[in-house]
């Protein structure tokens, strides 16, 4: 499709040219912000230079444990100082980082480190009994751990590591003493190494890791810079970090980028406590925010909020999952801002497209491809459409990824012949270039802007005493935008939705838990017995 879009960019450049890897993305901010605090939390900053010299300690052990460039390593903790620091020392070392959700469960985690072939994790205290119950069957070889108050100035004991990893595993300080005495070699890193992988939701029930590049990053790194420029003040913005760093929108944006721009970037270990969270965001003049629409619908709602000094805040993102009118309108009100959407993919770093920052009001649009993006609509038949026409949208560019690891024989499964990823998603196209997505993944539900496949919940299902079969959909939900549903039909009669319930939070993260059950004698499908899941969606 011709890139009728770019009329609308201004001073921003068709396209990006990206140079260096992420490692020198740190030394440049570092060489340009030295003792400027990079992050807080808990009461504690760290500053860039503190960052610098931290990471260079980690990245010294890693190589001192033998680790060679292209090693995975996963990293399992919520927003904490702890993390930009183990990030950056992993990239400076060479490895690849593997994020992990800390609120997976034991079988979640086991297919990731098994996926992956991570043999170093780095885990938070608290969710070690989760580590506990997979360890035997994993790679892992090696594990540090860290708590809440690594790096902090509070004094306090942190959170106990579990019985049974307590005695194999290192601790996030005893790594600093041991780093710190040892040499650093920087290895060879070039634009092409892999510096991620991001595991996303599969069709087939288990997730893929999607294979992103230095230059990946930093492709989506520039063309977000250059979007942002006509409102960012270098070295004086304060963007507050409530989505979890182990997300793709918040990995790049608010920890990468805003490293870039020598932001101070105020951490936030439990947005779920919403008093705490509105309590620390009043300390700060905030400039920039990201977040989901259940995030920001949350914060709307939390009482106190509307006490909040806004004056300064310049940019609110929204990305994960759709932005409702209602909630935009409701920002735009308390703050002045409406919520600026922008569409995106794991597999893309995350960043497609994004709406300008200048648009007088909320679209209901997902904007406008980045630079050096291109984008085709394709029918079924993999005939392009044109505009106005909804068919499936898949993207080229720097910024998508290089495949998805373990599945390179798939390749043709996940693009066309020229070269466009295949984003299962259905969209189309104004004539003044504006993308708006029209449907999701046919099957695909979306939680608070994290995917949830029925296939999953499907297969823990079928595995549960008690029932014969079932089948999942995506209901409405005020709160989450999308809620899980599931059908089942029973073997044993006595089976109740309680039952249900309870088996699906001993196998799946919170958010893939069923919020709607329902018993039924049988479920619709085609004559070659394929569940029919549009039938279960119709009233």
């Amino acid at each position: 499709m011709e890139r009728i879009w770019q009329k609308h960019y201004g001073s921003i450049p068709s396209d990006v040219e990206t140079r260096g890897t992420v490692v020198d993305l740190l030394h440049e901010a570092v060489g340009k912000w030295g003792d400027k605090p990079a992050f807080h939390c808990l009461h504690t900053n760290l500053s860039y230079n503190e960052v610098e010299r931290l990471s260079r300690d980690v990245a010294a052990w890693l190589q001192a444990q033998g680790l060679k460039k292209g090693d995975r390593v996963a990293v399992m903790m919520p927003n904490l100082l702890v993390h930009p620091v183990v990030s950056f020392g992993i990239i400076r070392a060479g490895g690849v980082q593997v994020n992990v959700n800390p609120l997976y469960t034991p079988r979640e985690l086991g297919h990731q480190l098994r996926d992956s072939g991570a043999e170093i994790i780095v885990i938070f205290n608290q969710v070690t009994p989760t580590l506990a119950a997979v360890l035997d069957d994993t790679p892992v070889k090696t594990i540090v751990t860290t708590g809440f108050y690594d790096l902090c100035d509070l004094q306090a004991p942190n959170p106990p590591v579990h019985e049974a990893i307590a005695p194999k595993a290192i601790t996030f300080p005893q790594v600093l003493r041991e780093g710190r005495e040892l040499e650093f070699m920087q290895p060879e890193i070039t634009e092409d190494d892999l510096i991620f992988l991001q595991y996303t939701g599969g069709t087939t029930g288990l997730s893929k890791g999607a294979m992103l590049s230095h230059g990946n990053l930093m492709a989506n790194i520039a063309g977000f810079e250059a979007w942002v420029d006509d409102v960012t003040r270098h070295g004086e913005e304060v963007i507050i970090t409530a989505l979890p760093l182990y997300h793709i929108f918040a990995l790049m944006v608010n920890f990468l980028c805003y490293f870039k721009l020598g932001s101070h970037n105020i951490l936030i270990p439990n947005p779920r406590d919403m008093p705490g969270f509105v309590a620390e965001w009043k300390k700060w003049r905030v400039t920039a925010f990201t977040g989901v629409n259940t995030l920001y619908l949350g914060l709307l709602h939390t009482p106190g909020f509307d006490e909040c000094d806004f004056s300064a805040l310049t940019v609110s993102f929204g990305g994960g999952s759709p932005t409702q009118r209602a909630v935009s309108e409701g920002w735009k009100k308390l703050t002045g801002l409406h919520i600026t959407e922008g569409y995106g993919l794991s597999e893309t770093s995350p960043i497609a497209t994004a709406n300008m920052l200048n648009a007088p009001d909320f679209t209901g649009t997902v904007g406008y491809p980045f630079p050096s993006t291109d984008i085709k609509i394709l029918d079924e038949n993999d005939n392009e459409l044109g505009v106005g026409e909804a068919g499936e949208i898949c993207l080229k560019g720097p910024q998508v990824m290089r495949d998805y690891w373990g599945r390179e024989d798939e390749h043709d499964k996940h693009f066309t012949h020229d070269g466009y990823f295949r984003t299962g998603d259905i969209a189309e196209v104004s004539a003044e270039g504006l993308v708006k997505i029209v449907d999701r993944k046919k099957d695909m539900i979306l939680v608070s802007g994290f995917n949830v496949f029925p296939n999953e919940i499907e297969d823990v299902l079928a595995a549960m005493p008690g029932l014969m079969e079932s089948a999942c959909i995506g209901v409405p939900d005020d709160r989450t935008g999308e809620a899980v549903k599931v059908f089942c039909v029973r073997k044993d009669p006595v089976v109740t939705a309680e039952d249900v319930e309870a088996y699906c939070r001993d196998n799946l993260t919170a958010y893939k838990v069923p919020r709607h059950i329902a018993f039924v004698e049988e479920l619709p499908k085609s004559t070659v017995g394929k569940i029919l899941r549009r039938e279960l969606r119709e009233p």
